[in-house]
């Protein structure tokens, strides 16, 4: 007998600890594209995708096709004990994407949080001393390290201390709160002056986009601004590609909109369309750094993960996924931005392509966020058939992170269902 979704709610609960959260009371029973049905049969339009994890939809066929070759040649074997083909082939393949025509290298991992932990491991071997700097407002990860480059306090950081040493944080560029690209880095260069001179940094990370920080783009010019910096100093850029990487913003990586060249790029999400694979992708002096044994993971570069990332990159470049991702961009933006004009609680539409969000404010101030208001619109898009979550640093944004190959009726749906829970929260106020 099929369970509903309170039963479930009610098992959860006696058997899963309180510090893990869902966003939404529903339990999901397949997926399908765009779309997700819960236990109780009930359709909805899935624009969270596992946060981020399915550019290219839920149970693809050629990903589930992809997988089930593999199941029968090897599930697993450890890459540290024997290679295998498949994990070669796809560190080739990320090699040329993120590196062009320069020699590049590729370690996988499963998580996002390895992925970060084994960058911030690889430059401060490269270079030698141990200062890293992250920025406020970015998500790392829920490791110990993952936590500390995280900048947002709640929930991230609670008890969780001591959290790890040399880790310095500095502001990051949000035109909302006209804080532009200069006063980032002339914030940065202060940091430079009074907490850690830059011959002891061995790193700099930081997303293209802010994903859970409440997706502020860095913008080109910070972007050239900082390679530049980097670059005169020898310190290591590190990009965060996680959530931004794979078409979110349009291009295949957030980086690309600034022509610029890290030297590190942390991968995961959507790279294995659902399954558990993470990677840093660098240049191949500095990936060389570690001494032999110092990097790796029992799951790491599973050969099921490798094989699916794989069909996900035939993917993209058959279905011409980024042409694709630019005209639900184009949709969702313009609907948005009408959405903007008609309802004060929105303070601004922000992103890069198809990866968008709304921030909800008071009295249309950047400095009174609206968490509450948020939340409700969240709740009022679940009844009315959508999946979106909140993010940022005071969690009064609603972000959109469809399947790149969402249908533009479908996402026209969804923005209709927006406006209708929008309508009906701001009514609520009134």
């Amino acid at each position: 007998m099929t369970q509903s979704n309170q039963d479930l709610i009610a098992f959860r609960t006696q058997h899963v600890p309180h510090g893990i959260v869902t966003a939404h009371p529903i339990f999901a029973e397949r997926a399908e594209g765009s779309y997700l049905w819960d236990v109780e049969g009930r359709r909805y339009i899935d624009f969270v995708g596992g946060i981020g994890v399915q550019n290219i939809g839920h149970n693809h066929p050629r990903i589930v096709e992809a997988v089930r070759k593999q199941l029968g040649r090897v599930t697993h074997a450890a890459f540290q004990v024997v290679g295998y083909d498949c994990y070669v082939e796809l560190a080739a393949r990320l090699n040329q994407l993120v590196g062009g025509t320069a020699q590049y290298k590729t370690l996988f991992a499963t998580t996002g949080a390895e992925a970060v932990e084994n960058a911030i491991k690889i430059a401060r071997a490269y270079r030698n001393v141990p200062g890293v700097i992250a920025f406020r407002g970015g998500f790392h990860g829920r490791t110990l390290l993952g936590t500390t480059l995280t900048g947002i306090s709640a929930p991230y950081k609670q008890n969780f201390g001591p959290l790890a040493g040399e880790v310095y944080h500095t502001p990051y560029p949000d035109a909302f709160r006209d804080f532009s690209s200069a006063d980032a880095i002339r914030a940065l260069e202060d940091l430079f002056a009074t907490q850690i001179a830059p011959d002891r940094v061995a790193a700099i990370i930081l997303e293209p986009v802010q994903g859970d920080g409440g997706f502020i783009p860095a913008g080109s010019e910070f972007l050239r601004a900082l390679r530049t910096l980097t670059e005169k100093h020898g310190i290591v850029l590190i990009l965060d590609e996680i959530q931004a990487g794979f078409g979110r913003t349009g291009k295949t990586f957030g980086f690309q909109h600034a022509g610029i060249q890290p030297d590190l790029v942390t991968v995961a999400k959507s790279l294995a369309g659902g399954l558990p694979l993470s990677g840093v992708v660098g240049r191949a002096e500095i990936m060389d750094a570690p001494a032999a044994g110092g990097l790796g993971g029992t799951y790491g570069g599973n050969p099921l993960a490798c094989a699916a990332a794989l069909a996900v990159l035939d993917v993209f470049e058959e279905e011409q996924l980024l042409a694709k991702a630019h005209g639900l961009g184009e949709t969702l933006r313009a609907g948005l931005e009408q959405l903007a004009r008609e309802f004060p609680a929105i303070g601004t539409v922000r992103g890069l392509g198809p990866m968008l969000a709304l921030e909800f404010v008071r009295n249309g101030d950047p400095f009174q966020p609206d968490a509450a208001f948020a939340q409700a619109v969240i709740d009022r898009c679940r009844e009315g058939g959508l999946l979106v979550i909140k993010c940022g640093v005071h969690r009064n944004t609603v972000r959109l992170l469809a399947p790149l190959n969402t249908s533009l009726e479908t996402a026209q749906e969804a923005l209709e269902i927006l406006r209708a829970a929008i309508a009906l929260v701001t009514k609520a106020e009134q």
